[in-house]
C-alpha cells in the first residue's frame, strides 16, 4: 500500500509499524493536517533505556513528519504500573521518588525533540494532572460503565498473568482504563488524534479509542510498534551488564557507543533505519557491506546513535576512545588471537587461549573480579560460552584485548 501522507510512509519505509486501526483514515488525516499524537512513559526509574528507545524514535518521526509529538509522562499511572505482559506487579514507588523520576526522565527527551509553543513543537504532560483529580463514584458511573470485563479478560496481556495462574490485582486490572481515559483526556485537552506504543499496548491503546467514540464521538487511531529483538532473538536492550540506560550518569558514552559498535552483523541496517537519522539510500549501501567492512556501518550506527542522545562531543570522544583502545582502525591486526572449532568456546578457554590467565584458576578468579568482557560487556559467569561468528573481543581489565576467531 501506497501513503500519502510523509508520516506513514516514513514510519513504514523504516519499519516501525506492526499495527495501525484504520490506516486509510490516519492517512488521509495526516496528509491534510497537523496531528497531535502521544505516548506515555511511566517514570519507575530516573531513565529510561534502550527498550524505550524505539518509542522516543516514533515522537522523533513525528515530528520531522510535520506534526505534533505529546510526551506524557505517567506520574499518576506511574503508581500503578503497567501490568502488560509482566510475570509479577511492580512494586510501587512513593511520590516523591516518582517525582524525582519524571523531572530526571524529562532531560531525555530535550535531546530527541523540539520543546515549545509552535504547532508542531513537542509538549510534556503528566496524567497526575487529572488522574489525581478523579472521584471514585463519578468515574465509575461515567467512564467505567463503557468497559466490558469480559472483553478485559480477554487481552492478552491480561490473560498471560491467568492463565499462568500469577496474581492480579485489582489495582493493576485498573491500569487499562486509567489508559484509555488518558486518551480520552489528552483528546479534549490537546486535540490528540494518535496514540502510539509497543505491540503489547495494542489493547490499551484499542481502549482508548472505542472510549473517545463511545463518550464523545471522537475518531482517534492507533498505532502499535513490533517487538524489537535482536537477530538471536534477545530482547533489545537486555545485554549481560544489564539495562543499556540512556542517561549518561546511570551508563558511561563509552559504554553506550559500544553499545551500538556491538550490534550483530544481521540487525545494523535494520537499527539504522530505527534509532538513526541516516538516510534510507545509505542505510541501503552500508548494509550491503560484507566481511570486515561491515564494521565501518556498525561504527556509523555508533556514532550516530550515541550523537543523538549523548551529543555529538560524546560520539566522538566515544570513537576517539575505540580507535585508541583498539590499534587499526577497530581491526585489531595488533591484538593477540586464539582460533577455535565448533562455534563457540568457554570464557575460562578463551581466556587461557588469549595468555590472559596461565590456568583455569587463574581466568576464575579474574572473571569473580569483574576483569573478564567479551566485545566490551563485563561476563561474571564462569560458564558463559561465546559464540564466535566472526571476531570476538575478550578483555582482561582495561589494557589486556584479544580476538577470538573462527578457525
Amino acid at each position: 500500500m501506497t501513503h500519502q501522507s510523509d508520516l506513514l510512509r516514513t514510519l513504514t519505509t523504516r519499519g516501525y509499524v506492526h499495527q495501525m486501526t484504520d490506516a486509510a483514515a490516519l492517512d488521509s488525516l495526516a496528509s491534510t493536517q497537523i496531528v497531535p499524537g502521544y505516548i506515555g512513559f511511566d517514570p519507575t526509574a530516573p531513565s529510561l533505556h534502550v527498550g524505550s528507545l524505539v518509542q522516543i524514535m516514533l515522537l522523533r518521526r513525528l515530528q520531522q513528519t510535520g506534526h505534533k509529538p505529546i510526551v506524557l509522562m505517567g506520574g499518576g499511572t506511574g503508581k500503578i504500573g503497567d501490568p502488560s505482559f509482566k510475570d509479577e506487579a511492580r512494586k510501587l514507588l512513593a511520590e516523591d521518588g516518582i517525582r524525582a523520576n519524571v523531572a530526571s526522565i524529562k532531560r531525555i527527551f530535550e535531546r530527541f525533540l523540539t520543546f515549545g509553543d509552535g504547532p508542531s513543537d513537542a509538549v510534556m504532560l503528566d496524567n497526575a494532572e487529572w488522574l489525581d483529580a478523579l472521584e471514585y463514584i463519578p468515574f465509575l458511573r461515567d467512564v467505567g460503565q463503557h468497559f466490558s470485563v469480559n472483553r478485559m479478560l480477554g487481552f492478552d496481556s491480561v490473560k498471560l498473568r491467568l492463565d499462568r495462574e500469577q496474581s492480579l490485582s485489582f489495582l493493576e486490572f485498573n491500569y487499562m482504563i486509567l489508559q484509555a481515559y488518558d486518551f480520552l483526556e489528552l483528546s479534549r485537552r490537546a486535540g490528540c488524534r494518535l496514540q502510539m506504543g509497543g505491540s503489547d499496548q495494542w489493547g490499551n491503546i484499542v481502549n482508548g479509542i472505542e472510549l473517545s467514540r463511545r463518550m464523545d464521538g471522537t475518531e482517534v487511531f492507533g498505532v502499535t510498534t513490533p517487538l524489537i529483538t535482536t537477530a538471536d532473538g534477545a530482547k533489545m536492550g537486555k545485554t549481560m551488564a544489564g539495562a543499556v540506560w540512556l542517561h549518561e550518569d546511570q551508563l558511561p558514552h563509552f559504554d553506550y557507543w559500544q553499545f551500538w559498535r556491538n550490534t550483530d552483523d544481521r540487525d545494523v541496517g535494520r537499527f539504522l533505519r530505527l534509532f538513526t537519522d541516516v538516510p534510507l539510500d545509505e542505510i541501503a549501501r552500508l548494509e550491503s557491506l560484507g566481511g570486515a567492512e561491515i564494521n565501518a556501518a556498525k561504527i556509523v550506527l555508533a556514532n550516530a546513535a550515541t550523537a543523538m542522545c549523548r551529543g555529538a562531543a560524546a560520539a566522538e570522544q566515544a570513537a576517539d576512545t575505540a580507535r585508541r583502545t583498539f590499534e587499526d582502525g577497530g581491526a585489531g591486526e595488533s591484538l593477540p588471537r586464539f582460533k577455535v572449532t565448533g562455534g563457540q568456546v568457554g570464557i575460562v578457554d578463551a581466556l587461557i587461549g588469549l595468555g590472559f590467565a596461565q590456568s583455569k584458576g587463574e581466568a576464575r578468579r579474574l572473571i569473580a573480579g569483574g576483569g573478564a568482557r567479551v566485545d566490551g560487556e563485563k561476563v561474571s559467569d564462569e560458564s558463559y560460552a561465546i559464540a564466535v561468528r566472526g571476531d570476538v573481543r575478550v578483555s582482561s581489565g582495561k589494557k589486556l584485548h584479544g580476538l577470538v576467531i573462527a578457525g
